[in-house]
């Protein structure tokens, strides 16, 4: 099994099996904390070898600066790989994960950890950060 892609986006679908992602990123500005995201999705797109043939059981977590979960985990999203025939050297499979209304309390690095059977398989971080006004308004020191 190989994680392919494993991203924080604006939104997410899986389309007949494309993985089709809007608005990537990696940062979030805030003006003040708490902050509360309004909509966001993770997206993930899983590639299975034929000796992966059979059940899977993924879950999303976030956690904080410190390692402590900070938004409730994702119920565990289970698939059923299959194999239609042996010439198939690979299949994929995405999975899509929306969220609204994300409260994130503080600032500092926070991470979704992307676990299969309860082991860590992808780690991707959100920095959430302070906007400075003072910045915008004068550009960049130089």
């Amino acid at each position: 099994m190989n994680i392919q892609i494993a991203t924080v986006c604006d939104y997410a679908a899986d389309y007949q099996g494309k993985l089709c992602i809007q608005g990537a990123f990696d940062t979030l500005c805030a003006q003040n904390f708490p902050v509360v995201h309004p909509q966001c999705s993770i997206a993930i797109r899983v590639i299975f070898q034929p000796d992966d043939t059979g059940a899977h059981e993924f879950v999303i977590r976030c956690v904080d600066p410190e390692g402590k979960e900070c938004l409730p985990a994702t119920p565990p999203i289970q698939m059923d790989v299959k194999f239609p025939s042996q010439f198939i050297p690979f299949v994929s499979r995405n999975i899509v994960y929306s969220l609204q209304h994300v409260k994130f309390e503080r600032q500092g690095l926070h991470r979704w950890l992307v676990q299969h059977h309860g082991d860590t398989v992808a780690s991707i971080p959100l920095r959430v950060t302070l906007f400075d006004d003072r910045r915008a308004a004068t550009g960049p020191a130089g």
